[in-house]
């Protein structure tokens, strides 16, 4: 067995650019930007109104006016209109052009407008007030977001700005997961009483293309032909293969068996951690990386959160952030010389510090616990007794 640190490193060390491509805008959410986004114009491109109400010369109201003749209207999307006197006012809706001669906007509720004259209503009037300056955001020509960010919301309005209906993002991995057993079937079929519906490929599938990563999903049968005949064939297929079940040391757990007689190379198998020791993992000759998780569905889950996620980021262009910490709530005990990761219930203190409160399962196989967790906190091996108010490193998984 190796540790926790050593799976992260070997791991670490398979990490693969699988080179970029271009994609429309409206399917970029959640994919690695692989260019810099440039302004194409000024941020705003004109000088533009943020209230609605009148432009006025504000060297009128230094002058002592407080009543404005309304000249016109300029709304939204029209072009520039001119003030032709300092006299005079435009009344001006959010969004539109300030037009020219005029350089301080006035709201609605401040005025009173009344046969074709605007009246200032309050004491104090500041230049420049309710106006965005061309350019004050960002300059033509400057980048605006940086390659190797994951597009959210806010990059995609970005983007959509500067006039970037395809975007280049980096390319995924074709993945699949694959579960194994005679005791899975389908969801919708009405399991006996030996049998279990397969919920991990869904889980793990849910996990991954909430990342943008879409997924194949199998099954393999606890049969060690099909299973070498179909897994030789996905093998071929994909760039990464996520197992689950199969894999620790029952009669018909031949996976570790199987890949070995397919060529592909044992980088390590199990991990002093809990749960989740039997975690085996692997390259064959063509490249294709095997996760070979645990059947047991917190296993597999806190696998894919610790291990197959990290490496997908990095593989992505994704930087290696620290994890939090969290402050545990109550005293815990553990005392095999595992790594424990703990599931647990998170929330904040007044002073903006992550609490971490245990929810106590019944083991690997308790999925229903995960739902009433957040993340996993991370009790480190070689010792017994966790101490509430200890800092732990903490892996939300919602």
């Amino acid at each position: 067995m190796i540790t926790v640190q050593e799976a992260i490193d070997i791991i670490t060390s398979r990490v693969k650019d699988f080179g970029t491509e271009k994609i429309p805008l409206d399917k970029a959410m959640g994919r690695i930007l692989q260019e810099d986004l440039v302004a194409d114009r000024d941020f705003p491109p004109y000088h533009r109104v943020t209230m609605d109400g009148i432009a006025i010369n504000y060297e009128g109201y230094e002058q002592g006016l407080r009543q404005f003749s309304i000249e016109g209207v300029a709304p939204a999307g029209a072009a520039k209109m001119t003030l032709q006197s300092s006299k005079g006012c435009f009344e001006v809706m959010t969004g539109s052009i300030l037009p020219e001669n005029t350089d301080t906007v006035i709201r609605y509720e401040d005025l009173l407008l009344k046969d074709g004259v605007a009246s200032i209503e309050v004491p104090h009037v500041k230049k420049a007030q309710n106006v965005h300056f061309k350019g004050e955001d960002r300059l033509r020509g400057s980048v605006v977001v940086r390659k190797g960010r994951r597009l959210s919301a806010a990059e995609i309005g970005v983007a959509a700005t500067i006039g970037k209906s395809m975007i280049e993002v980096s390319k995924n991995p074709s993945a699949t997961i694959i579960s194994t057993g005679d005791e899975l079937v389908e969801i919708d079929e009405q399991p006996l009483p030996h049998q279990i519906r397969r919920s991990n490929v869904h889980r793990l599938q849910a996990t991954l293309s909430a990342l943008g990563l879409p997924t194949e999903t199998h099954h393999l049968k606890d049969d060690m032909e099909e299973i070498l005949r179909e897994l030789n064939e996905y093998i071929k297929r994909f760039d990464v293969l996520v197992l689950s079940g199969g894999v620790s040391k029952g009669k018909f757990d031949f996976l570790p068996e199987a890949l070995n007689k397919l060529g592909v190379k044992k980088l390590f198998h199990k991990i002093k951690q809990r749960p989740g020791k039997p975690f085996w993992f692997g390259e064959a000759p063509n490249g294709t990386l095997v996760f070979a998780l645990p059947g047991n569905p917190v296993s597999s889950f806190l696998c894919t959160h610790r291990y197959v996620i990290p490496w997908l980021e990095q593989s992505l262009g994704l930087p290696v952030l620290q994890a939090p910490t969290a402050i545990l709530q109550r005293d815990y005990h553990f005392r095999p010389d595992l790594t424990y990761f703990l599931q647990v219930r998170v929330s904040y203190d007044v002073k903006g510090r992550i609490l971490a409160t245990p929810v106590e399962g019944h083991g690997s196989g308790d999925l229903a616990n995960l739902v009433d967790a957040d993340a996993f906190l991370q009790l480190p091996r070689g010792r017994d007794d966790f101490h509430a108010g200890e800092p732990f490193p903490l892996f939300f998984y919602r």
